[in-house]
């Protein structure tokens, strides 16, 4: 709401500004106050055809063209330098009311002027007149120095770029084996924000093109107020069942920033940190830092379970709705491989996809290995003798599954977790001590209320309750390595205002996420979308 309304006071403001404009350019003011009639004078005062301003209807294209016409607007009344193309395109409101209390007077469209003028310095070359030449030369008004095109061109390209990065297409690398192996460290990948509504940002003072941190500074990119409110446009489609999906950490809104990963408060104190990090934690050495949505870190997990669903996982295999789903054709989990022979030929592992950081362990004769159905069986093609088996991986409460409420959840683990009941916009659920570790961080983090318990009882902003409605959909997400990947069985939940995009393709490559190691020539620009 926020958002909207400083929007309708920007135009507003911009529509009033516009009445004296109008009247020194000849114009009756009361047309800067019509809408779609202003913008059409407008377009025409600078030299356009009216017909122009109906690019202002088209999403994306409008913002070049407004500030377009907000430069062209300047440079009618005689205002060139850089300092007033620079005011007209960050507010122009301010720039035409300081022309109301100035002497400026309306030259004419810009446009065309500029067009005659350049077409008198070519006649006057082609007539070799060579005093008017350069007398319109000396006197050029639409003449930039160097420094000033290079400035002006440099900023157009930064800010086209961080335009379609913010709002568009952004490109993403795979950092971690969570996907694999339908995708795969290394691979660098585009990712639509339309598809699922483009989603205005929340923080507007940043370092174009950085997402959260200054490389080599070590401190983040970004203010965190003023800020926007959430906002998101149409979506073009819902999210599926079983496609990738790109979004921001949840949990990511308190982490303390180290040189190989970032690690959350929550992990902190669920005692997921490594001992070394715990330390400098502990002792204060490292910072806290808190993280708005939008800059919380990027992951990119496969959309199990939508808002409404019911999920569960028995023996590996998970359920949706009581139904087996549909599981992904590279599904990964570890396995023990039993070599009785002791010795295992890993010359062709890199071609088959398994890399150094897929070995767990190993010994003599046995090996753990992450891999999925089609690497088993090219390595028990190695060997009649070999023989792999499932590992089960036990959490135990220390190891702090979601909802980390050992008391209540003691029995789930990775391989058998649930049921879970994926919260659904407008839908209400009974809550109780028993059950209000699934939905506390929701209450009191996502929708923003105050939660508060005390002697068995539930109090939502002040007020007794057994029972919440949601504010907002939530997805469930998983990684497709299914033993190696920090997912929804951790941190839980995503809400819908931490989605940020689908991913379309992959556009680049490298071996184990390093050029030196090769490039995976078959992957370039195959989808992102596999099952």
């Amino acid at each position: 709401m926020t958002i909207l309304l400083f929007l309708v006071v920007s135009y507003i403001l911009l529509s009033i500004s516009l009445t004296k404009i109008f009247e020194k350019a000849g114009e009756q003011s009361w047309k800067s106050l019509v809408p779609g009639l202003n913008f059409i004078v407008w377009a025409k005062l600078v030299g356009r055809k009216g017909i122009h301003a109906a690019w202002l209807l088209v999403p994306i294209v409008n913002f070049f063209i407004y500030a377009g016409l907000c430069v062209d607007m300047a440079r009618s009344f005689g205002m060139y330098k850089f300092r007033h193309s620079l005011i007209a395109v960050v507010y122009a409101p301010a720039l035409f009311f300081y022309l109301w209390f100035k002497d400026e007077k309306y030259g004419g469209p810009t446009l065309l002027k500029e067009k005659e003028y350049f077409a008198a310095m070519e006649a006057a070359r082609e007539t070799k007149k060579v005093r008017q030449l350069k007398r319109l030369q000396r006197e050029n008004p639409y003449e930039k120095s160097v420094i000033r095109e290079w400035a002006e061109a440099i900023i157009f390209a930064v800010f086209a770029a961080a335009f379609i990065r913010m709002f568009l297409i952004e490109a993403y690398t795979i950092p971690t084996s969570s996907m694999e192996g339908s995708l795969l460290v290394g691979d660098f990948l585009f990712v639509s924000k339309a598809h699922f509504g483009i989603r205005t940002p929340e923080t507007i003072l940043m370092v174009p093109l950085l997402h959260n941190r200054i490389p080599y500074l070590n401190t983040e990119s970004y203010l965190a107020k003023p800020s926007l409110p959430y906002f998101r446009l149409p979506a073009l489609e819902k999210i599926d069942r079983n496609e990738p999906v790109v979004f921001n950490y949840p949990e990511g809104d308190s982490v303390y920033v180290f040189p190989e990963r970032t690690w959350t408060i929550h992990d902190y104190k669920r005692g997921a940190v490594p001992p070394s990090r715990a330390r400098l934690i502990k002792s204060g050495k490292a910072k806290l830092v808190c993280r708005p949505i939008d800059k919380k870190d990027h992951y990119i997990k496969r959309c199990i379970a939508i808002s409404g669903d019911s999920l569960e996982i028995k023996n590996r295999q998970v359920y949706v709705n009581g139904q087996p789903a549909k599981n992904p054709s590279m599904l990964q989990y570890i396995y023990k491989v039993n070599i009785p022979g002791g010795i295992l030929n890993t010359a062709n592992f890199n071609d088959w996809g398994i890399y150094d950081e897929d070995v767990i362990q190993k010994s003599q004769n046995t090996w753990e290995l992450i891999l999925n159905d089609e690497q088993i069986e090219k390595i028990k093609a190695l060997d009649p003798s070999i023989t792999i088996e499932h590992i089960k991986i036990p959490f135990t409460p220390t190891n702090h599954l979601f909802p980390h409420d050992p008391v209540h959840f003691h029995n789930w683990t990775v391989d058998n977790y649930g049921p879970i009941y994926v919260p659904k916009k407008g839908a209400t659920v009974k809550i109780s001590p028993e059950n209000i570790a699934l939905y506390r961080r929701i209450i009191r983090v996502y929708e923003g209320n105050k939660l508060k318990e005390k002697e068995g009882k539930i109090f939502i902003n002040g007020k007794e309750t057994n029972s919440y409605t949601f504010k907002m959909n939530y997805y469930w997400m998983m990684g497709d390595n299914r033993h190696n990947s920090e997912d929804a069985r951790v941190w839980g939940f995503v809400p819908e205002d931490h989605i940020v995009g689908k991913p379309l393709f992959i556009w680049f490559s490298t071996r184990n996420g390093s050029i030196a190691n090769g490039i995976r020539w078959n992957r370039l620009f195959t989808s992102a979308n596999k099952m």
